[in-house]
C-alpha cells in the first residue's frame, strides 16, 4: 500500500473552555503513526479512563462539536479519565489506504496498551462509534483487547446492515470509482479536486438539495441513503451545521472493499489474513468477557439499527442477559453525539452504562 497524498489539511483543533489538552503520539503494532488525545477538566478524575473512538474519515474532536455541553463534557463531569484516539481513519494524520483489519490487529490494542500505561490502571471502557466500533468489535470479540471491560457501541457492531440504496452504492458505484480515485472526500463539497471529483460534486448538489451546506450533502452521498443520512436536520443547531465543514475528509477505497464484503456477508468479515484474526466475526462465541452496550439510531439511514439488533442477538445466544441494546428514537447516526439535545437525551444514558 502506498500512502494517500493529503489534500484536505486538518483544521485546527476547537477551543473547550477549562480543558486540558494533551496530544500524545503513538506507534500502532504495525509501525503506523497515531494519537490519542488525553482531555482533563479542572478536577482531577475520579473514576478510571474511558478510551473514545472516531469513526471513517473524521478525528478525535468529532466529540467536540460546538455545543454548550458535548459528550466530552459530560464523561469529565462525571469524573471519567478521559482519552480520544486517532486511529488510522483520522484526517489529523497522514492519510494511508487502510482496512478494518489493520485497526483491529494493530491500533485499538496499542492505544489500550498506552493508555493503561499512562493511568496505572489495570482496565477501562470505551465508547467507540461507527467503523471505530466495528474495528474495536473485531478487536475484542477475537479477544485482543482484554483489559477493556465495558464497550459503548453506536450505530453498528458486528452486523452491517444497510439501506438498499447503500447496498447498490457499495457494491456497484464503488468499484467503479475506485478504479479511478484512491478514495473519495465529502471535503470535496466545498474544495473539489479535478474535472472528475467536480462532476461528482455536481451530481451530488443535483441530487441532494436538503440543505445548502455541500460537505454535508456530499457526506449523505458517501455515507448512506438518506437527506441527510448521518443526521436530522432537526437535531442539530446552526453552528454544529457549519462545523462539520472542517470535520470530514479522505476515505480510502480500501475500505470500502471490505466493507462491500462485509454487506454482502450481512456481518463482519476480514480481509487481511492477519494472524489473531478470524474470518468471520460472528462464526463463535466472543472471546471476551466485556459487556456490550449497543446503541442504534431508530432513523439512522447509513446503517440501520436492525444491525444492532442481530448483534444483540448473536450476543444473546452466547451469553444471555449479560448486554443491552437501546434504539433511539429521533436520532439517527451521529446526531447521537452532536445533537443539539444529545446532553439531555443521550449522554445520560450512554453515562448510565459506562457506570453500571
Amino acid at each position: 500500500m502506498t500512502d494517500i497524498p493529503r489534500t484536505h489539511p486538518p483544521d485546527r483543533p476547537t477551543t473547550h473552555g477549562d480543558h486540558v489538552t494533551d496530544v500524545q503520539p503513538l506507534t500502532a503494532l504495525d509501525g503506523r503513526p497515531l494519537t490519542v488525545v488525553h482531555v482533563q477538566g479542572r478536577h482531577a478524575p475520579i473514576r478510571g479512563p474511558v478510551l473514545v473512538v472516531h469513526g471513517a474519515g473524521v478525528r478525535a474532536e468529532l466529540f467536540r462539536p460546538p455545543l454548550p455541553r458535548t459528550f466530552v463534557d459530560s464523561l469529565i463531569d462525571e469524573g471519567w479519565d478521559v482519552w480520544l484516539l486517532n486511529w488510522r481513519a483520522s484526517i489529523d494524520l497522514d492519510p494511508v489506504p487502510w482496512t478494518l483489519d489493520q485497526a483491529a490487529a494493530y491500533d485499538h490494542p496499542a492505544a489500550v496498551a498506552h493508555v493503561l500505561a499512562a493511568t496505572g490502571a489495570d482496565r477501562l471502557k470505551a465508547v467507540v462509534h461507527c467503523q471505530g466500533s466495528t474495528s474495536f468489535m473485531m478487536a475484542m470479540v477475537a479477544g485482543l483487547l482484554p483489559e477493556v471491560d465495558t464497550v459503548v457501541s453506536n450505530a453498528v457492531s458486528l452486523h452491517t446492515v444497510v439501506p438498499r440504496l447503500s447496498a447498490f452504492k457499495i457494491r456497484r458505484v464503488a468499484p467503479v470509482v475506485g478504479r479511478v480515485l484512491p478514495y473519495v472526500s465529502p471535503a470535496w463539497g466545498d474544495r473539489p479536486e479535478g474535472p472528475l471529483t467536480r462532476l461528482m460534486v455536481g451530481f451530488v448538489r443535483a441530487t441532494h438539495r436538503e440543505c445548502r451546506n455541500s460537505v454535508c450533502r456530499m457526506v449523505s452521498f458517501t455515507y448512506g441513503a438518506g437527506h441527510p443520512a448521518l443526521w436530522s436536520h432537526a437535531n442539530l443547531d446552526e453552528a454544529t451545521h457549519d462545523w462539520i465543514r472542517g470535520e470530514f475528509a479522505e476515505v480510502p477505497m480500501t475500505f470500502f472493499e471490505q466493507m462491500n464484503r462485509c454487506v454482502r456477508a450481512g456481518h463482519l468479515v476480514s480481509t487481511d489474513g492477519i494472524e489473531g484474526l478470524p474470518r468471520s466475526f460472528v462464526a463463535q462465541a466472543p472471546q471476551t468477557d466485556a459487556r456490550f452496550a449497543l446503541l442504534a439510531g431508530e432513523n439512522n439511514r447509513c446503517f440501520l439499527a436492525e444491525g444492532q439488533r442481530r448483534t444483540f442477538d448473536f450476543l444473546q445466544k452466547h451469553r444471555p442477559g449479560r448486554d443491552s441494546l437501546h434504539v433511539l428514537p429521533g436520532y439517527g447516526h451521529l446526531d447521537v453525539f452532536l445533537g443539539r439535545r444529545a446532553a439531555a437525551d443521550t449522554y445520560p444514558l450512554i453515562l448510565k452504562e459506562l457506570a453500571r
